[in-house]
């Protein structure tokens, strides 16, 4: 077998040819386009899923001034395409801009990076528009303004339908603009409180851009989330939706199971097949099964040298999850409840609308709902329609996210302890005092969420994480002492100060909370769990049995 490097981080088409990545050919999504011959195509996918490697290849296929664009082609699926397509290849001037590095924490950052961004597609074309001679002075001269960073704000907001013209009198040919991940700053506006400015300026952009442009051959706008027409693209008509539950192009952006068959097979890696399938499969687009490519392609990579290397959530290090902690962060009773569910591999159904806003956030529960849906935190199991409303059945799509929801879970959980008053829990444990210290904790699980897929690690962790500030105390988990291991030692770090030890239990049933209670405190003195303690010196030991069920603790003391 020849090895391939894998194209971890390399979105750019011709590198990757030219270099020899491993490639999964994508290229009849550029047949598909031409056929369907939409003016104004909109794509969203989850973030990871191959929008700007596609959009990359969408320039290397269609840009004119290109003198490898056959040979970078040669062997791939569009060259058979037939002459049709092939007569397209080179003859267009492209646009072709990315709005990611608009992600800044102020608008005035934001909008400064923006004139970088059209500051370097203008210097792209410069040579084509210089050799052309074909611009008025008035044209050369904003031109130059722009291309220098030099403009006005007026300039900006119709940058992309200036240099349209630009390119159509200079080229002879119309022009096809490619905006790749066009709600970044939108998104990063939302969270940093500078929505409205940053929408009335893509507003303006895409507009003059994308709406009665006769210089326009058709737009390509990639980006995670569709954003209303009434917030962006306002009176475009001619714009062409295509999101996750959109049937067309559903095979164009992540892995198909044929796809990742093919991969696994290449690396020699056929027998982590169902591995591969729990961790990063699940997602669906339109009716196409799809894995996450992302994760995939570094899961191959590390196992380059040991093909046993564990699974790892890949997806998790590329986002803030920002939408996730804002879902947890909000849930009352009932979300909990559901998100508690999900985790367990359990379903919810919920009304689905797909024309909503970052602005729409704050205003319900379900509008988190649909972000996670239309983001790749959920995936669709079935479907129904009532009245003229969407109904989707969703799950969590593979251990990968999973563990995204668990981490977000643990983290909120952990800030929510920092700012409580818990002083009342650490008296009654000092204290001896069982009862209380059992209302206070079922108080706690009532209000956090829990998941039981490891049961008793579940309520281990929970029950360290309710210790940590403690203050004038060690806490020690799962520590060698006697014959075995205590869950949990809370000690003074003098002698002369008290012990604590915990033993938990979990119970299946309400009624049998005392029955494991009895059990955990026998365990503490068969396996004397104390030794240890008493061998260092300590006397005031205390000794309790914890047991939980669901969301109700008891505790006895010994």
């Amino acid at each position: 077998m020849t090895w391939k490097p894998l194209p971890i981080g390399v979105d750019d088409f011709g590198k990757l040819i030219e270099k020899g990545y491993y490639f999964i050919d994508k290229t009849l999504f550029i047949k598909e386009l031409i056929d369907m011959k939409s003016e104004v195509n909109l794509f969203t996918r989850p973030r990871r899923f191959g929008k700007t490697l596609n959009m990359s290849m969408l320039r290397y296929f269609f840009e004119m001034g290109y003198e490898k664009n056959a040979e970078l082609f040669r062997g791939l699926k569009i060259m058979d395409a037939g002459d049709k397509y092939l007569a397209h290849m080179g003859k267009y001037p492209v646009i072709s801009i990315s709005l990611k590095s608009m992600k800044q924490s102020s608008f005035e950052l934001s909008f400064e990076m923006l004139k970088k961004v059209m500051s370097g597609e203008f210097l792209r074309h410069w040579k084509e528009v210089e050799e052309s001679g074909k611009l008025t002075d008035a044209q050369k001269e904003r031109y130059l303004r722009m291309r220098d960073v030099k403009g006005s704000d007026a300039d900006y907001a119709d940058a992309l339908k200036f240099l349209s013209e630009c390119l159509n009198a200079c080229c002879g040919s119309s022009v096809i603009i490619l905006i790749d991940e066009y709600d970044v700053p939108l998104e990063n506006a939302y969270f940093a409180g500078f929505y409205e400015e940053m929408v009335s300026v893509i507003r303006s952009l895409f507009e003059s851009a994308l709406k009665t442009n006769e210089n326009l051959e058709f737009a390509v706008v990639t980006g995670c989330l569709r954003i209303s027409k009434e917030s962006i693209f306002t009176g475009l008509n001619n714009l062409n939706i295509n999101s996750i539950t959109t049937e067309l192009y559903g095979e164009y952006f992540g892995f198909t199971p044929c796809e990742v068959t093919e991969m696994l097979d290449f690396y020699g890696l056929e027998e982590n097949c169902e591995t591969v399938r729990q961790w990063y499969d699940g997602y669906q687009f339109g009716k196409t099964e799809v894995y996450n490519p992302w994760s995939l392609i570094n899961y191959v990579q590390s196992c380059h040298k040991d093909k046993n290397t564990m699974p790892r959530a890949y997806w998790s290090n590329t986002s803030s999850n920002s939408i996730v902690r804002k879902l947890v962060e909000r849930a009352d009773i009932s979300a909990k409840q559901e998100i508690e569910s999900l985790i367990a591999g359990g379903t919810i159904t919920k009304p689905i609308h797909e024309d909503i806003t970052y602005d729409d956030m704050d205003s319900t529960q379900e509008n988190l709902w649909n972000f996670l849906f239309f983001t790749g935190y959920l995936k669709k199991i079935s479907e129904y329609q009532e009245d003229e409303t969407i109904h989707v059945e969703m799950a969590i799509p593979n251990r990968e996210v999973r563990y995204i929801y668990k981490r977000t879970v643990l983290r909120w959980f952990e800030e929510k302890t920092d700012k409580k008053e818990l002083s009342p829990l650490y008296e009654s444990i000092l204290n001896g005092e069982a009862e209380k210290m059992a209302e206070i904790l079922s108080e706690n699980l009532m209000e956090t969420i829990s998941f039981y897929d490891h049961q008793e690690s579940y309520y281990h962790g929970f029950l360290v994480g309710m210790l940590k500030n403690i203050g004038n105390y060690i806490v020690l988990s799962n520590r060698e002492s006697g014959k075995g291991r205590t869950d949990i030692i809370l000690k003074y770090p003098s002698v002369r100060g008290k012990a604590v030890i915990f033993e938990i239990k979990v119970s299946k049933t309400y009624r049998g909370l005392e029955e494991k209670c009895d059990e955990a405190l026998r365990q503490i003195e068969e396996r004397r769990y104390d030794e240890s303690l008493r061998e260092e010196g300590y006397e005031d030991i205390l000794k309790y049995g914890v047991a939980f069920y669901r969301k109700e603790c008891m505790v006895k003391e010994a």
